[in-house]
């Protein structure tokens, strides 16, 4: 510490020049990390809006109107017949919270002890 603290006008020098170009180092470092990051996305979606194009590679653009799905929203025979906010959708989209507090209080007070 007493070093330090003694540092000659050299020494001093020779750190904050050692730090300036560290500090120079790792901000080019950044830009660089920056500029091949920004050209992988670049990248990413060029070629996802060429395979959007490829009309060989999706045969259906919109889900309405693909088979697989009007078969499941079908009126008659639709497993979903009711439509996308029918019972059946949301009864399978949502969960319900059911309290557990009380069984876990009793668990507790018999002795077992969990993990949470």
């Amino acid at each position: 510490m007493r070093n330090i603290i003694k540092m000659t006008r050299r020494g001093f020098i020779r750190a904050a020049g050692l730090a300036c170009g560290y500090a120079v180092l790792s901000v080019n470092m950044t830009k660089e990390a920056m500029a091949a990051a920004l050209a992988f996305v670049e990248q990413r979606q060029k070629h996802v809006y060429d395979a959007d194009r490829n009309n060989k590679l999706y045969e259906y653009k919109k889900s309405q109107d693909n088979p697989m799905i009007t078969a499941l929203y079908d009126k008659q025979d639709g497993f979903l017949h009711e439509g996308p906010c029918g019972h059946m959708s949301h009864r399978l989209l949502h969960t319900d919270y059911i309290d557990r507090s009380a069984r876990v209080k009793a668990l507790k007070a018999k002795g077992y002890k969990l993990a949470l």
